[in-house]
């Protein structure tokens, strides 16, 4: 039965409890947003004001010739800044990035029922959950946002537990992401002066799960976001945007070339191209050298939009701090955890910016 949008409650059950998701609300007709939807002022982004990002992608060919040590510099400036930068000759396939886009709407474009099969509490499997917004229980206003999160464990378990709409190409997305991956994190260390072996490297990365957001059209983009401020929690995030647009980053600190601290830059959509972003855990291993990206997504009236991050983290039972030989020359700014607490923390609350950071800095 279809909801009323004026009755918040009703509202509530039809999108998140059960399973029709922002689409399932927008498939029904709306020539204005709903109440639950609309963000304070503060946390609205106004895209006239905000700077784009002019910064060319890093050729990441280049890491296997004379320029190495050049590039490594370039990576580590935006590792240290900014938090975001764009890669391309990444080892992905195009054609598969492209193929990856249509799985995704492939998937969402089917009927509430057959989503809504892979809801938190009725999944078929613990490596599959089918949802909307972040922690719709707790947040104020809610995103405008559906997702599909797939855990990897391994290849056969992936093609057999994940939907069978997106799991081919999601995973080879998966694996042939992971090289770049470890080289990424190999040389921002090792601009660091820390040579890390593939046994920490594989420590970093344990645990990896591949999301497929979809932002349907909104009619009144400039009142909601798609995803709030909010920083990744894992070592990286690797994404790949379709050609519509709307990731918004936070400038960390005044710097010549990305702009002054405060500001919101928007990542334009390069053809071929990824995305990086550090994560929360690699500001903690790398005491703080590396900067978490805070950064927002913006809904669009013209065209649903999908964007696709693979999330790289530790496993949930390891534990994370900074690097010894970091700690030993700096002092350690971030005490030692169990990741699972970190997990806890996150997921357990709305999105607030870097604020979880916040849960493992050194007392």
């Amino acid at each position: 039965m279809a909801p009323s949008l004026d009755d918040g409650n009703s509202l509530f059950n039809f999108v998140v409890q059960n399973g029709n998701g922002v689409k399932g609300m927008v498939d029904l007709g709306l020539s204005k947003v709903p109440a639950p939807y609309i963000q304070p002022t503060m946390e609205r982004i106004d895209k006239k004001n905000a700077r784009i990002c002019a910064r060319a992608p890093i050729d990441l060919s280049k890491l296997d010739g004379p320029e190495h040590h050049h590039v490594v510099k370039e990576i580590a400036r935006a590792a240290e800044t900014l938090g975001f930068f764009q890669v391309v000759n990444h080892g992905v396939p195009v054609e598969l990035l492209e193929s990856l886009k249509d799985s995704a709407h492939s998937f969402f474009g089917q009927s509430p029922e057959k989503k809504a099969v892979y809801r938190k509490g009725v999944s078929p499997s613990p490596l599959v959950k089918y949802g909307t917004s972040f922690v719709p229980e707790k947040e104020k206003a809610l995103e405008w946002k559906d997702y599909i999160s797939m855990v990897y464990t391994d290849d056969a378990e992936a093609l057999q537990q994940w939907p069978k709409e997106c799991k081919e190409e999601a995973l080879e997305y998966l694996r042939t992401s992971l090289h770049m991956v470890r080289k990424l994190i190999e040389v921002l260390f090792e601009n660091l002066g820390v040579k890390l072996n593939e046994s920490e490297i594989d420590s970093f990365i344990g645990f990896k799960m591949v999301n497929m957001n979809y932002y349907p059209t909104c009619p009144n983009p400039e009142l909601t976001v798609g995803v709030g401020r909010h920083s990744d929690i894992g070592t990286l995030t690797i994404l790949l945007q379709d050609g519509i647009g709307g990731l918004y980053v936070k400038v960390e600190e005044d710097t010549a070339d990305f702009g002054k601290k405060g500001e919101w830059m928007e990542i334009p959509p390069i053809p071929g191209a990824l995305v990086i972003n550090v994560g929360d855990t690699l500001q903690i291993l790398s005491n703080g050298r590396y900067k978490s990206a805070e950064h927002r997504v913006r809904t669009t009236s013209s065209k649903s939009r999908v964007s696709i991050p693979i999330f790289t983290m530790p496993k949930p039972t390891a534990r994370i701090g900074p690097l010894p030989q970091l700690a030993e020359r700096e002092g350690s700014r971030f005490r030692e955890l169990i990741f699972q607490d970190y997990m806890n923390n996150f997921f357990g609350n709305a999105h607030d910016g870097k604020k979880s950071l916040d849960f493992a800095k050194a007392i």
